[in-house]
């Protein structure tokens, strides 16, 4: 048992980690709550940073929370600390998303330490990769971090990632013809411009990555249609290595629980050398997401797309400081 104590400033750092975690279009939609009594944090989603159009379900939203989740745990065991986590503790309240306490065994996610570093490497890259191709070590060694999570990871044969890529694209014929969806992703792109949200969320221009040259590109294009000073081109790999992650069922709980294996996925990716980006586009429309599951699988249901390879690693996105997401009650 952990004889830590639990003090503000030690909340105050776990949190300060947490919030590394990636989310729909870097909205962090997550708050936390410390309560000094039990001794327990809360994890509550907010609503209020969900995409209405894109997410109506928030099952994006619910993705981001559990990755922010993830990271807490990383950061409690790198601190000596034991992690029990509790999802959707509070029947009547669908945005209390988990509570942990920190009084759990010895061997309570204990071997999530060694990825605490990764928590500040670990950035989406929206740049080309190369050609070469990710050893099946490694591939396997990131399904045993999804099923670590209770969550599959499928790495796709050549049929299947040819599918998924048809999707992703098809995904971007549909985005441009929606207006409702253009205005929401341009709600949360920083290009500088006058009018734009607060520069501590949100996408910006710097984490654009190139605009393709002469293909369609296997990230999505934030940019566009805007003009960004200074934005090159460039040609992106022919066959992205991409990972689908999955699950059994179709839930809130589910949801969280495919957040925290997208997080360990991400952070082991990136101790393993790989560049990663994740593409959520054709998950976003109902008649795209159900085709880019393989029939053969048991996870029934695709909550992320990973794009992984070798290239240059994307710089950090900013993040709300934590006075904004942390209370104390």
């Amino acid at each position: 048992m952990s004889t830590t104590a639990l003090t503000r400033s030690l909340v105050t750092s776990l949190v300060e980690d947490a919030v590394t975690a990636p989310s729909m279009h870097n909205a962090q939609p997550w708050r936390f709550v410390h309560r000094t009594g039990p001794g327990t944090v809360e994890l509550h989603g907010d609503p209020l940073r969900g995409m209405p159009r894109e997410d109506p379900d928030h099952r994006a939203l619910h993705l981001g929370c559990g990755a922010a989740l993830f990271g807490l745990r990383v950061a409690a065991v790198h601190r000596g600390l034991r992690p029990v986590v509790r999802l959707l503790p509070s029947p009547g309240d669908p945005w209390h998303l988990a509570d942990v306490r920190f009084d759990g065994p010895d061997d309570a996610d204990s071997d999530l330490g060694v990825l605490h570093d990764a928590l500040s490497q670990r950035h989406t890259s929206r740049f080309p990769f190369t050609e070469e191709l990710i050893p099946p070590e490694v591939t396997d060694g990131l399904r045993a971090a999804a099923l670590l999570e209770g969550c599959r990871l499928v790495v796709p044969g050549a049929w299947h990632t040819d599918t998924v890529m048809d999707l992703v694209h098809a995904s971007e014929l549909f985005e441009a013809a929606d207006e409702a969806v253009r205005a929401e992703i341009a709600a949360w792109t920083r290009t500088g411009a006058a009018g734009e949200g607060p520069d501590t969320e949100g996408i910006p221009s710097y984490a654009f990555g190139p605009r393709q040259y002469d293909v369609s590109s296997p990230v999505r294009d934030f940019g566009a249609p805007r003009q960004v000073p200074g934005r090159a081109s460039a040609r992106f790999e022919r066959r992205p290595q991409i990972a689908l992650l999955g699950t059994v069922d179709d839930t809130p709980e589910e949801w969280l629980k495919a957040g925290q294996a997208m997080h360990r996925v991400l952070l082991q990716a990136t101790l393993d050398g790989l560049a990663t980006s994740v593409m959520s586009q054709p998950l976003e429309w109902p008649e795209l997401r159900s085709a880019a599951r393989d029939p053969g699988s048991t996870a029934g249901f695709v909550h992320m797309l990973f794009r992984l390879g070798y290239g240059p690693r994307g710089r950090a996105t900013p993040r709300r400081p934590v006075s904004e997401v942390l209370a104390f009650g």
